[in-house]
Order: C-alpha cells, then sequence, then structure tokens
C-alpha cells in the first residue's frame, strides 16, 4: 500500500485528478433514470391496514418488474411506495413506462375504486456513475424530484428526455413550463407525457349547462354523483351539484362510473335514475363504450360533453372536483331614461 504520509499536498491534488479522471472514464455513464411512486400509501394503510397496504406495494413492483424485463432495463433500489429504474436509452424507458401503465389498467380493472394502483411517474436522461450495481449522481436526485412534483396519474419529464424522444412521442408531449424542485437553486423545464390516444381516452369534460371545463383524473376509475364524502372518505371524484334542490335530488349520490382498459374507456351506470349515452339509455350496472365527443346526459339535470384535446380546464390533483351549475346573475338594472 502507498504511503500517503509522505506525499505532499501537490502529489495529492495531482493524485486526485489522476483518480477523479479515471472515475470518470471507467464509471461515468449516460442513462435514462425513472422513479415510480405509490400515490396515496399513507392514508390508504391508514384505513385499510398493513396487509392490503403491502399487497398493494408488492403489486407496484411486480408489475414494474414484469414490465423492466421486457425493456432492457432494472430496478436499482425499491424502498415502501417507490422504486428506482434505470434503462439503457430513453425509448427503452418511455416502452417500459408505458408498458408498466398498461399492465397497471388492466390490474385496476379487477379492484375496486378504494383499491386502485395510481403511481406518480419521473424520467429523466443524464450522466450518472455506476458500476453495473449502484447508481448515484446529480442526475439521479433530479428524477427523484422530478417524480415528486408529478400529479397522480402523471408520467413527467425533463427537456433532456424530450430531445432524446422520437417524432411521435414528442407530439404527445405537454409543456409544462419551468418547475422549481426541492434542492435545486434553478427551476428545471419539465413536461407531461400524454400516452394515451386523446379520441379513445378524452382528457377532459365540459358541462353544456355552463361551459365549464374539467379536467379527468388520470386514474382508471372515476366516479361522479352528488356526494362528496362517505365515512370520513372522499365519495366521488367528480361531485355534480345543481342550484336547485330538487333538481339535485335527481343526481343520484353514486350516479355513474368512467372506467380505462386497455382498449379505451366506457362508461358503468351506478343508478337507477337517468343515465344515457348519445341518446342511448344505459341502465344501472350496464356498460357502454365512450369517447371524445360523447354526450353524457345526467337524470335530465345535466350534460357532460367529453374532450379529447388540450382545452383550459380546472386541474384535479388527486381530489375530487365540485361541478357547481350555477343559477344564472341577475340582469343589472337599467339606466335611468334622461328626458
Amino acid at each position: 500500500m502507498n504511503d500517503f504520509s509522505a506525499l505532499t499536498m501537490t502529489d495529492i491534488i495531482r493524485l486526485q485528478n489522476q483518480l477523479q479522471q479515471e472515475l470518470t472514464r471507467r464509471f461515468e455513464r449516460p442513462m435514462a433514470l425513472v422513479f415510480s411512486d405509490i400515490v396515496g400509501s399513507t392514508p390508504y394503510f391508514a384505513r385499510f391496514g398493513d396487509a392490503a397496504g403491502r399487497q398493494l406495494q408488492q403489486l407496484h413492483l411486480d408489475l414494474l418488474a414484469a414490465s423492466v424485463a421486457g425493456s432492457g432495463g432494472r430496478i436499482v433500489d425499491n424502498v415502501g411506495d417507490g422504486a428506482f429504474i434505470v434503462f439503457p436509452g430513453v425509448a427503452a424507458a418511455v416502452a417500459g413506462v408505458i408498458d408498466f401503465q398498461g399492465q397497471a389498467a388492466r390490474a385496476n380493472e379487477t379492484r375496486g375504486h378504494q383499491h386502485q394502483l395510481q403511481v406518480r411517474i419521473g424520467i429523466h436522461w443524464g450522466l450518472v456513475l455506476t458500476d453495473g450495481q449502484a447508481v448515484s449522481g446529480d442526475a439521479v436526485n433530479l428524477c427523484s424530484r422530478v417524480a415528486t412534483s408529478t400529479d397522480p396519474g402523471e408520467v413527467r419529464l425533463t427537456r433532456a428526455v424530450f430531445h432524446e424522444l422520437d417524432r411521435e412521442h414528442r407530439l404527445n408531449c405537454r409543456p409544462l413550463g419551468e418547475v422549481l424542485l426541492k434542492g435545486f437553486e434553478q427551476p428545471v423545464e419539465l413536461m407531461a407525457l400524454e400516452w394515451r390516444d386523446p379520441t379513445k381516452f378524452p382528457r377532459s369534460l365540459v358541462i353544456e349547462q355552463t361551459d365549464e371545463r374539467i379536467a379527468l383524473p388520470r386514474q382508471d376509475i372515476i366516479t361522479f354523483g352528488r356526494l362528496l364524502s362517505h365515512n370520513g372518505a372522499r365519495a366521488n371524484d367528480v361531485v355534480l351539484n345543481h342550484p336547485d334542490p330538487e333538481r339535485l335530488r335527481q343526481i343520484s349520490r353514486w350516479h355513474f362510473e368512467l372506467r380505462r382498459s386497455e382498449h379505451g374507456l366506457s362508461l358503468l351506470a351506478l343508478s337507477d335514475s337517468v343515465t344515457s349515452v348519445d341518446g342511448e339509455r344505459v341502465e344501472r350496472g350496464a356498460t357502454l363504450p365512450v369517447r371524445a365527443g360523447s354526450r353524457i346526459v345526467v337524470a335530465d339535470v345535466l350534460t357532460l360533453r367529453l374532450l379529447g384535446s388540450e382545452s383550459p380546464v380546472s386541474d384535479i390533483e388527486g381530489g375530487s372536483t365540485m361541478v357547481q351549475l350555477r343559477s344564472p346573475p341577475a340582469a343589472a338594472p337599467a339606466p335611468p331614461t334622461r328626458l
């Protein structure tokens, strides 16, 4: 072993430079980094218990492992609700993430609304230090913060990832502007990857009676009804309302669900009260496919039209949205007539 105690300060500085160069040459690599995190796991554990919570975590990891294996990536670390995954390139990372989202959607088809697996995902492309097992560096910290900033159900990526995407995926990116991430002094330009076909999977709706636009939550089951909460928990993702109490009672507490599958969006009627899609009545317990442009009539009180393209909307960030039909404003008094 070298006797470092005999080295001068200049010798040590030179040695540091040599080691830094060797470290970079041997272990620095560009990689696609992905962080995936389960949404709402803490309250889920509190409400349904440790066994159910652990099962949800295992489902997350199992689906990730299957998707990663087919895309050339690997899970570097998983702690509790999250997982850190690396891929050799951005194309493989995006393919793996999209495959995972599709598998999660299929798994959610057999799970109740309160037991849905919903995640937030961040993707970054950058230089890291890796020996084939451990992966570290500032790029890893950045990717983790990107995931933390992401809305429930969203896939968010950095400008560095965007530059590596093919044309098709670039066209499916929605700019989010510069976002200030925890631990970073300068804001980071981020985008959301809208990987679903907007004609099959509408992203928002408009209340035709008021022209109010509402973003649809990025989850596989979205509930609609007049009830806001039940037994201390959220009852509906989109709460339907009306200023007339009599007409409001025509809307059921739980009126219908929109359900996403790998093939598209469908409506499941939950109420004996009228629910129709494009003029066709949907009986309680029955389903009917819907898509961008479909009109859903709720109890002959509200008409909801599904939108596929981006429109100005009121974002839903994991909480319920109140659709409030307001009475028209009173007409302003006419100015006095001058004689």
